[in-house]
């Protein structure tokens, strides 16, 4: 009796496996999960965490060396001793002089500007012998009071960590990371350290797809950095809790005059930024060519950085004071009342300040400085423009504002106001400001290699025919002709892969050398070109306008190839993405001569 049951229930498993309906839907179900999983999400619902918690980690032990260990101690001696910001300036900016000059091959090249000029021009590549001393070159610019905060470290850690992550797991099979997925993960370890430094996960994830160009997205990341963000965010919290970094408690309410207010507020803004923006590229790019020894620069720099720090202690003796990562300077500003005097020299002396630390080539970026001085700028406009009791209302919309101004990244400003100060109920008018300030603002931009998108280019190609850019020498299959005889047909130099099919005059669809390639040559003789034929045939004509040929190879069902078909199935050409490529491309010489023009106009 014991065996028989045995026997049973080994039968009724078997017989639940073999069930017909499982049998039936168990190969859609696959074929779903296969679809949905396509771009390779489960490779990046493993690297992506991994880069996170590495991320975090780093990011945590930065923030307690500078937040906790040095920033509050520096602070309280320059609060009661002011004449010591300058030996300590002087001895912080030259330390960091010494560390990039003599143990970095470039000392101008770190923090946010030479992760988004490896994005562009090295395919994600960061050389990591100089991470950790690039590090320590941020933690004394910042500690020590340079006029800087954490999020240079922070997206330059991340960015570095990333690409660093995919020269060790390019090796592992299952991943099949390619050179492509390094520019992903270099932007998805620095969205994993902005989200970190700012316990702003969406912030992180925005303002890193938006840092390499001017007027787009790098959207291929999205995925990873979301992942990587949220980890990051976690594992940071572990270690120093979840609350807003910034003490902001606002009011929840706006007017529609407030609106105009703020509209008006982001046209001073954009243009106080457009105009801190230019003097400090050039302020950067004549300190890069000044022929000194850089630790002489940094040093410079800091003297003059300490100079900002006295004369503002000097004419408001108080805990405000325009030098390093500030964060306590929000809270100051806010909540207690400050003229507005006062509140507009902390931010034209937190800017100099901010100019005389990076622009000397202080390692770290300006993200919390615009933000401040924006704070600043807004309260400012509330109390003497407006005189309106919201002051955080306009303190929100300043902060937007410049950071839209500076960084050409106004989603990452709202953002970024919305979760880091909690004020999510002026999403709408820090909105509007931040638009009105990226406008006027124009491409000037706080990073000398921020971009615009190579995809401006795409409208040369409106009002451009197919005809101008198809090959016209076309290879036509017979659906008759056997594999064999097909294969012999083709030339190691046929620059298609794909050929259209003909049964007589009449075209029946297209096959493909990959299609070809998946038959066994001992079945070429056996097989002919219909076996292999797809009946779908995407086709144009030749006066289509090229934006539209490029819409639909570009479409989530759409084929590699378009033939160029006239009236009456004559196939007369056919296009490729390589085709429409090479007519972006510009005649030889006009690049130079672009250049040439350029170079005298300057």
């Amino acid at each position: 009796m014991k065996k028989k049951r045995s026997n049973g229930t080994a039968n009724g498993g078997g017989g639940f496996l073999n069930h017909p309906l499982l049998r039936k839907y168990a190969p859609l179900v696959h074929e779903d999960l296969t679809a949905v999983y396509a771009r390779d999400l489960r490779k990046w619902l493993m690297i992506a965490p991994l880069i996170g918690v590495i991320t975090g980690l780093a990011i945590t032990a930065i923030a307690i060396i500078i937040l906790n260990l040095m920033w509050p101690a520096v602070l309280k001696y320059y609060l009661h001793h002011h004449w010591a910001m300058v030996p300590g300036l002087l001895l912080g900016c030259a330390a960091t002089g010494l560390i990039m000059q003599f143990f970095t091959p470039d000392p101008d090249e770190h923090s946010t500007e030479e992760i988004i000029r490896s994005y562009h021009e090295h395919q994600g590549d960061v050389n990591m012998r100089p991470f950790l001393p690039k590090l320590l070159a941020a933690i004394t610019t910042v500690g020590l009071g340079g006029s800087a905060a954490l999020e240079g470290p922070s997206i330059y850690g991340g960015g570095a960590i990333g690409s660093w992550l995919w020269q060790r797991l390019r090796r592992v099979r299952n991943f099949r990371l390619d050179a492509r997925d390094r520019r992903i993960m270099l932007i998805c370890g620095a969205a994993a350290g902005m989200s970190a430094v700012f316990r702003a996960p969406f912030t992180g994830i925005v303002f890193s797809l938006e840092m390499p160009y001017k007027d787009d997205l790098a959207h291929e990341a999205l995925l990873p950095s979301l992942i990587a963000s949220v980890v990051s965010f976690m594992t940071l919290s572990a270690f120093l809790g979840h609350a807003s970094l910034f003490d902001f408690a606002g009011d929840t309410s706006f007017t529609r005059h407030d609106l105009l207010w703020c509209a008006l507020l982001g046209l001073l803004i954009g243009l106080i930024g457009m105009a801190f923006v230019t003097t400090f590229r050039r302020a950067r790019s004549f300190c890069v060519d000044w022929r000194v020894p850089h630790w002489l620069k940094l040093s410079i720099g800091g003297l003059l950085t300490a100079v900002c720090g006295l004369v503002f202690l000097h004419c408001y003796n108080g805990a405000l004071v325009p030098l390093g990562p500030n964060y306590e300077a929000v809270g100051l500003i806010l909540n207690q009342p400050h003229s507005s005097l006062e509140l507009v020299l902390f931010a034209v002396l937190k800017l100099g300040a901010t100019i005389f630390t990076l622009g000397a080539g202080g390692v770290s970026a300006m993200f919390v400085p615009l933000f401040l001085s924006g704070g600043a700028l807004g309260v400012a406009f509330a109390q003497s423009v407006v005189h309106s009791g919201s002051l955080t209302l306009y303190a929100a919309v300043g902060m937007a504002c410049f950071i839209s101004a500076g960084y050409k990244t106004p989603l990452a400003a709202v953002v970024f106001v919305a979760e880091a100060t909690g004020g999510h109920a002026f999403i709408i008018p820090s909105l509007i400001g931040a638009a009105i300030a990226y406008a006027v603002s124009g491409d000037a931009s706080a990073s000398g290699d921020q971009r615009l998108h190579e995809a401006v280019k795409v409208h040369a190609l409106h009002g451009m025919p197919v005809r101008e850019v198809m090959q016209s020498q076309v290879i036509v299959a017979r659906s008759s002709l056997r594999l064999r005889e097909f294969a012999a047909t083709l030339s190691p130099h046929t620059r298609h892969e794909v050929f259209p099919v003909f049964a007589g005059e009449k075209l029946v669809g297209t096959c493909s050398l990959w299609s070809l390639s998946h038959v066994p040559p001992e079945k070429w003789n056996s097989m002919t070109v219909a076996d292999i034929t797809q009946p779908l045939v995407s086709h144009v004509s030749p006066e289509t306008d090229l934006a539209e040929a490029l819409r639909l190879l570009l479409s989530e069902d759409g084929q590699p190839t378009l033939l160029v078909v006239e009236e009456e199935h004559k196939v007369v050409g056919i296009l490729t993405k390589t085709d429409v490529l090479q007519a972006l491309v510009p005649p030889y010489g006009d690049e130079d001569s672009e250049g040439e023009a350029a170079t005298s106009t300057a």
